[in-house]
């Protein structure tokens, strides 16, 4: 799927909802030229607002990335995997991180898994994030800094850490070198 779906569902959600982009602004408590971004250029600087445009609408997340049916198990094979979402610093500047969903195609699913690209662009201007829920992190490689609160943890390959997504947080690459991290949400319907 290409990021310009995301924004044609939201917007189709908005639809069915009788929603409009200042209600969805109010109701998400974020701003109206973000969401405009979101829509119409496809920038997207973290999960937790997509999280928040979620709740509102009724959705789960993965509604964004996907709507089929799968049979279980899920098995998605490591060159089957392809970039969902990448997350833009803002309009026309690079890729910060590179979402892979693992969950893919179940729809009936309670956690939403991703293997995760951390470019040296996600260590600038890092804004922290909350939305309800809880996100559980594996380190693949590199080094991967999480900034929870007012905590800073430094994580390498083989690290985890699992937290509380209502408090404020960031995760980046630690230093000029690309990380990846394996990464479960759960967020609570």
């Amino acid at each position: 799927m290409k990021s310009d779906k995301v924004g044609q569902r939201i917007s189709a959600f908005m639809e069915r909802q009788k929603m409009d982009i200042d209600d969805l602004a109010k109701a998400a408590e974020l701003s109206t030229d973000f969401l405009q971004s979101v829509i119409e250029d496809n920038v997207y600087p973290s999960l937790g607002p997509l999280v928040k445009i979620a709740r509102v609408l009724d959705v789960r997340l993965g509604t964004f990335l996907d709507d089929q049916l799968s049979a279980d198990p899920l098995v998605i094979r490591k060159p089957e995997r392809n970039s969902e979402l990448s997350m833009l610093r803002g309009k026309n500047k690079p890729v910060a991180l590179k979402f892979y969903s693992l969950g893919k195609g179940k729809s009936d699913r309670n956690m939403e898994p991703f293997y995760v690209e951390l470019l040296p662009e996600s260590a600038q201007n890092k804004e922290l994030s909350s939305h309800e829920g809880e996100e559980f992190i594996v380190v693949h490689h590199g080094s991967v800094e999480v900034i929870y609160g007012t905590e800073t943890y430094l994580l390498e390959s083989g690290d985890s850490i699992y937290y509380n997504s209502i408090v404020p947080h960031y995760v980046s690459c630690n230093g000029d070198q690309p990380a990846a991290i394996y990464a479960v949400l759960h967020i609570p319907t």
